[in-house]
């Protein structure tokens, strides 16, 4: 069967994050109804990675095995799902590849931004896609702790669970790598981190986050993350997560791309 490789962008607030549930409301669920109605049979799509409920993305990947007798190309592809989707889902690129390329496995690294807005108001269209915050902020410490990050860690104290994780855990489960976490200002009252590595934990960006924001603004020590990542089987009280708003998977890397 042909396998497609698609990039996309979707608006997080309407929906219950990528992942398929039973009871819907899912932008898989949404992209899977679209692709069944283009192929009048039911169709599976495998993404890079799941985000959640409120979560955006600019670059989104997704594949799917296409039955043989279905000669529709890249371009045909793009038209005929946006035409089966809603605005706040589009499908921004098609291309076919080979067998073995798999959206998840075969992916080397993602990018993620993550927006903080400290405007005395929040502007409306940033509702829903900044986090706004107008406490006082020491950038020096917000990029000391975002520098910290860098480099092979494990990030078990910056990961939520699933529920679902196998047991017993295999000992690298919690390590990545970060090889990009740094923040720059985006206008005049928006500050915007950036994270890229090869991959995330259940919502490790929200964690690097809210724990970058709480040593920046006075709330924990700049230590107490040097010592989550130093000795992570040490529980310590309190926990910080930045809420989904702000959060954006900017793009995928993979080996070989067009």
């Amino acid at each position: 069967m042909p396998r497609f490789l698609f990039t996309c962008a979707y608006d997080g607030a309407p929906w219950r994050g990528w992942q398929s549930q039973a009871d819907g409301g899912t932008v898989q669920d949404c992209v899977e109804e679209a692709m069944r109605r283009i192929l009048k049979r039911p169709c599976r799509v495998h993404a890079a990675g799941r985000t959640d409920a409120g979560v955006h993305a600019l670059g989104q990947r997704f594949h799917v095995d296409v039955p043989e007798e279905n000669r529709m190309d890249a371009a045909s592809w793009v038209a005929a799902l946006n035409a089966n989707l809603p605005a706040s889902i589009r499908v921004l690129h098609a291309q076919p590849v080979a067998d073995d390329c798999h959206a998840r496995f075969s992916a080397l690294g993602k990018l993620y931004e993550y927006r903080i807005c400290q405007a005395a108001v929040l502007p409306p269209h940033w509702a829903g896609r900044a986090w706004h915050r107008r406490e006082c902020c020491d950038e020096t410490l917000l990029q000391q702790a975002l520098h910290g990050y860098l480099g092979q860690h494990d990030f078990r104290r910056f990961a939520a669970r699933r529920g679902n994780e196998p047991d017993p855990l295999p000992a690298d489960y919690f390590v990545r790598t970060i090889d990009r976490s740094d923040v720059e200002h985006d206008g005049e009252n928006m500050l915007l981190l950036r994270f890229h590595g090869d991959g995330f934990l259940y919502r490790m960006v929200r964690f690097l986050v809210g724990y970058a924001w709480s040593a920046a603004t006075g709330r924990i020590p700049l230590r107490q993350i040097t010592e989550a990542l130093e000795h992570p089987d040490i529980e310590r009280p309190g926990r910080y997560c930045a809420p989904p708003d702000g959060l954006f998977l900017v793009s995928v890397d993979y080996p070989e791309e067009p």
